[in-house]
């Protein structure tokens, strides 16, 4: 009898290559062992194995490191995760330009930087930084603070962290208003910012850096506001001209500041922003909560897990804007 030969079974096929854009510590990707191929890089190796790459986590969301080695050549990755909100670090023509999905780790700071500007806003109000100092120096000075509620805030940025904010300060009694890219039920659009802010007793700035954003509190915008009136960065640093920001503060136009980010971090050791009067300056921290990083790398795991069974992938960043679009 004659038997007729078998057909070979498929080749498996490979796991995709995820790189890892490293910074310290490491993202935990435990659950995607053997469904993946885990290589790493830093930046002096990006350039060279991104080309070999299926998917680029940017673990290190502080480095412009995608957008250095981006341009080259070679085939790219099909997908980049960025894990942080902001992608200014890491966009460029070539990346705006191609097939190449973005996302972004919205979700995941909204309410920790809500409590932040909060924290912020309570600390200005209560003047707590003058008695953190007198207590230094053992000094017993009676002063009258700030009431919170009743006063008025503009929230700049009508994303989930904008939203959050303004929904927090609603808590404390601060009536709020909300500024976005566009008019919409609950958003005031730019044509009404100028008068927004003006009417404002708190100026926060959580927009994303774009085209439109960048140096948009300059000058002019600082004279809007009313002596009494303070004002918080917790966006990008480049939406602040710097050296304007402090006239205003030098010149007391306005009442106080705090900036979480700034336009060149880490601000250096000599930088005069550290001893302006008024200026709250931190680390870029607001949404740094104890295990924000695990949350981080859990989110990314499962939007890779849904990329891997073809399904969709949620906060997909519009790259001509620079961020993931509201509904």
């Amino acid at each position: 009898m004659t038997t007729s030969p078998r057909t070979p079974a498929p080749a498996p096929t490979p796991p995709p290559t995820l790189l890892v854009l490293d910074a310290e510590p490491p993202p935990r990707l435990g659950r995607l062992t053997g469904r993946a191929r885990i290589e790493h890089a830093d930046a002096a190796t990006l350039a060279e194995r991104l080309p070999h790459a299926d998917v680029l986590l940017v673990w290190d969301f502080a480095s412009h490191a995608v957008r250095e080695a981006w341009p080259g050549g070679g085939p790219r990755p099909r997908w980049v995760h960025t894990a942080s909100a902001g992608v200014d670090h890491l966009m460029c023509p070539e990346l705006a330009e191609s097939d190449t999905v973005v996302t972004n780790a919205r979700g995941v700071f909204d309410r920790p930087i809500a409590e932040y500007v909060a924290a912020l806003v309570l600390a200005m109000a209560k003047d707590l930084p003058t008695t953190l100092r007198l207590q230094g120096e053992r000094t017993w000075r009676h002063r009258e603070s700030t009431r919170v509620a009743g006063t008025r805030a503009c929230v700049v940025g009508s994303g989930p962290i904008g939203r959050a904010i303004a929904s927090t300060l609603e808590a404390l009694g601060i009536t709020t208003a909300l500024a976005g890219r566009t008019a919409r039920p609950g958003v005031h659009g730019p044509e009404d910012l100028d008068r927004l802010l003006a009417g404002a007793d708190w100026v926060v700035a959580a927009a994303p850096l774009t085209d439109d954003t960048r140096g948009m509190f300059d000058a002019r915008r600082f004279a809007l506001l009313r002596p009494s009136a303070r004002f918080v960065n917790v966006g990008r640093g480049q939406l602040v001209v710097e050296d304007d920001l402090v006239e205003a503060l030098a010149a007391r136009r306005i009442a106080g500041a705090a900036l979480d980010v700034l336009s060149h971090e880490p601000l250096s050791p000599d930088s005069a922003l550290w001893e302006v009067p008024g200026l709250i300056v931190s680390p870029h921290m607001s949404g740094d909560t104890i295990g924000w990083r695990d949350e981080l790398g859990a989110q990314f795991v499962e939007l890779f897990e849904s990329w891997a069974a073809g399904g969709p992938l949620a906060n997909v960043v519009d790259k001509k804007r620079g961020y993931v679009p509201g509904h």
